[in-house]
């Protein structure tokens, strides 16, 4: 498929500058060639723009000037982008019907225009809506319930009574609605808590592969509508995820912690259970969240990376920082004894 730029803006709007190139693929401005509309959104990549050889570059208002060739100027050039590369990526899909190995539960409801791939199994009373996809050993367990337009990759899993939206993608290898890690001790041994919630999950999520989102123990796991989970993300028992929030790879979420709305997660940040975490939060890569969060921000947790020299000899000043406290607190209250001593003399030297 090929666009001119005109017809991007026509269909995208913002400025087009130059001559009305036709461009058939998106490419980065380092592998770009003249068939090809590119984007400069990270300043750091600047240097680019005059070696780049993309036919057309999509940059914003500040650049609108700083290069000849054909130009789209807009406000978010790689949200533009983004559109752009879905204009001339878009996705194919299977067509309707049920492979002849799929395995299906003869009370489950699967819409006509579903497409069930090789070796699905669908058990009792589930239901699959409109223009579903299930491609090859989706296991749904009993009662699932997914809404229209859905999309589960190659070996996605899915537990008894947990119900999906519309249009949720899941890619492959997730699991949804496994037990929650739930054990009381007793005595000598661990004694399993039955994990009775669900998995409820709002309209257009989208779920990693290899990720796992727990059942609830009592009350439901939700992730509410927009929400997006990376690759490898482990969400405990109860969690609740705000609408359109977004998780990088590697985030832990333990069991009953909410997370509100519009926050993002960078890689392995790790959250500990139990805790509430307002709208709008940033937390950092890497970053440890010990305690609930009331307010809107970026939080950080983690120290830049150093020389292992540096490091073994700061590390080592960790060590001794509690002996440091005390001793400034020890000399703060002799400094306040002093000068309520000096405080004394000074009236005792007065006519």
């Amino acid at each position: 498929m090929s666009y001119r730029l005109s017809e991007l803006v026509d269909r995208f709007g913002g400025e087009w500058l130059g001559s009305d190139v036709v461009v058939s693929q998106v490419a980065s401005l380092e592998n770009a060639d003249s068939s090809h509309i590119s984007f400069l959104s990270n300043p750091k990549y600047r240097k680019q723009l005059s070696t780049s050889r993309a036919g057309a570059i999509i940059v914003e208002a500040s650049l609108r000037d700083a290069i000849t060739v054909p130009r789209i100027v807009c406000a978010n050039p790689y949200l533009y982008f983004a559109k752009v590369s879905s204009l001339l990526n878009p996705r194919g899909r299977p067509a309707p019907g049920i492979h002849p190995s799929a395995v299906i539960h003869s009370s489950a409801v699967v819409d006509a225009s579903a497409h069930i791939g090789p070796h699905v199994s669908i058990g009792e009373g589930v239901v699959v809506g409109a223009d579903c996809i299930l491609h090859p050993g989706v296991q749904l367990a009993a009662y699932v319930q997914l809404g229209s337009g859905c999309e589960l990759h190659a070996n996605v899993v899915i537990y008894q009574d947990c119900i999906l939206g519309n249009r949720v993608t899941l890619h492959s290898g997730a699991v949804i609605g496994a037990d929650g890690f739930g054990l009381a001790w007793d005595a000598d041994h661990w004694f399993k808590i039955p994990q009775i919630g669900r998995v409820l999950i709002g309209d257009d999520v989208e779920i990693g592969a290899s990720t796992t989102v727990d059942r609830g123990a009592l009350n439901d796991t939700i992730i509410e509508e927009g929400a997006k989970l990376d690759n490898q993300i482990q969400i405990g028992h109860n969690v609740v995820i705000g609408a359109h929030s977004a998780l990088a790879g590697c985030v832990g979420v333990a069991g009953s912690t909410r997370i509100g709305r519009y926050c993002t997660f960078g890689g392995s940040a790790m959250i500990l259970g139990h805790l509430d975490i307002a709208d709008k939060v940033n937390v950092m890569a890497g970053t440890l969240v010990g305690k609930s969060i009331r307010q809107a921000g970026t939080y950080t947790g983690w120290y830049p990376v150093q020389k292992h020299e540096d490091w073994l000899t700061n590390a080592s000043h960790l060590r001794h920082l509690d002996a440091l406290a005390k001793r400034v607190k020890e000399l703060e209250i002799k400094i306040a004894q002093l000068d309520t001593q000096g405080e004394h003399n000074k009236e005792g030297d007065k006519p």
